[in-house]
């Protein structure tokens, strides 16, 4: 007995020693950037607050594998300003670039070149489906419009005049309000479509358009628009008009948050923008790590990035009065130990 205990401990000991033997830990190296290996997010309306958390995230991913970003756009609604900037990132030769494309179209051809040049392009918001894009990152812009349908339909008991705004051509825009009108047809059947109008993220266009269809329409009961610039000229006349027209958008910003509060505007639907960054960094650095990845299937032969993933969907919430304090900018950065984008 006490030789086979013996035998056992020597057993375990030999069987320890293997295991100390082993390395501790694997090579990490390939998930740590080069000395300045610098990754772009570039975005239209550089301002627009939405912004500003997908790139603290963004930035925070990139920190944590040793790499540098840098947040660039135009400060105009113009396309063509948006490809400037987009070319002059080119120029610089980035290890990769999370993109906002205004339209999908006119990015296909500077996407394609990237591609070609062996620079990744994350698409994130907004998508360029028929460039060779790496990945599209979002919130599901279909889900949204269909969960801001069933939150204004249900608090006006599934009966009444709807309208909404919208911004025709930008794909996101669309798809929500797309969404939006079907989920009302199909749901709520006796949630009535009595205007719809161009506002064009334009929240001047908004008030007047909003003011138009309430003229026309004593009854209407609700309006929704896919961004929140549209909801501050909607919210302003619904305000001056008695405050008894819903509105509802999508994405938020501090003085969006504060109406919501006041109950000025009665909630929006927004991407947790966090994810939308954080992920999306993660996508762009396997996209410029390309030789990490051996799929099986016919990459080498097609020449396509072996990264290659369609859709990533990063989730949404509802904002209302109950929760719109969670979601402010400058809260965000105090609970981080930040200042904002340019930290």
């Amino acid at each position: 007995m006490k030789k086979l205990l013996m035998g056992a401990a020597l057993s375990v000991a030999t069987f320890i020693g293997s295991v100390q033997a082993a390395p501790a830990t694997p090579d990490l190296s390939s998930f740590k950037c080069k000395p300045g290996e610098t990754f772009y997010m570039n975005v239209m309306v550089s301002g627009v607050e939405y912004w500003f958390p997908v790139y603290e995230m963004f930035k925070q991913a990139a920190q944590q594998m040793g790499c540098k970003t840098v947040y660039t756009g135009t400060p105009e609604y113009d396309v063509n300003k948006q490809l400037t900037t987009f070319e002059q990132i080119l120029a610089k030769k980035p290890a990769g670039i999370l993109l906002h494309p205004m339209n999908p179209d006119p990015f296909i051809e500077p996407i394609n070149r990237a591609a070609e040049m062996g620079i990744p392009v994350v698409t994130f918001a907004a998508d360029s489906p028929n460039s060779k894009r790496a990945s599209f990152i979002t919130s599901d812009n279909y889900s949204e419009g269909k969960y801001a349908a069933d939150t204004i339909a249900k608090d006006m008991g599934g009966k009444g005049e709807y309208a909404v705004l919208e911004n025709p051509g930008q794909d996101n825009h669309d798809r929500r309000v797309t969404a939006f009108v079907q989920r009302m047809k199909d749901k709520w059947p006796d949630m009535k479509l009595v205007a719809r109008a161009a506002s064009n993220t334009d929240a001047v266009k908004a008030y007047n358009a909003t003011m138009s269809m309430a003229q026309a329409n004593p009854k209407l009961g609700a309006i929704f628009m896919p961004e929140a610039t549209s909801a501050l000229g909607a919210a302003q006349a619904s305000k001056e008009l008695g405050g008894k027209i819903r509105v509802f958008n999508a994405d938020v910003n501090g003085k969006i948050l504060d109406m919501i509060k006041e109950g000025e505007i009665f909630g929006s639907v927004n991407p947790n923008q966090g994810m939308q960054g954080y992920m999306g960094f993660m996508l762009l650095y396997m996209a410029s790590r390309q030789n990490l990845i051996d799929p099986m299937n016919d990459y080498a032969r097609s020449g396509f990035n072996p990264m290659s993933v369609p859709f990533v969907d990063n989730g949404f919430s509802i904002v209302s009065q109950n929760n719109a304090d969670d979601f402010y900018w400058d809260k965000y950065l105090q609970r981080r130990g930040t200042k904002g984008i340019n930290e």
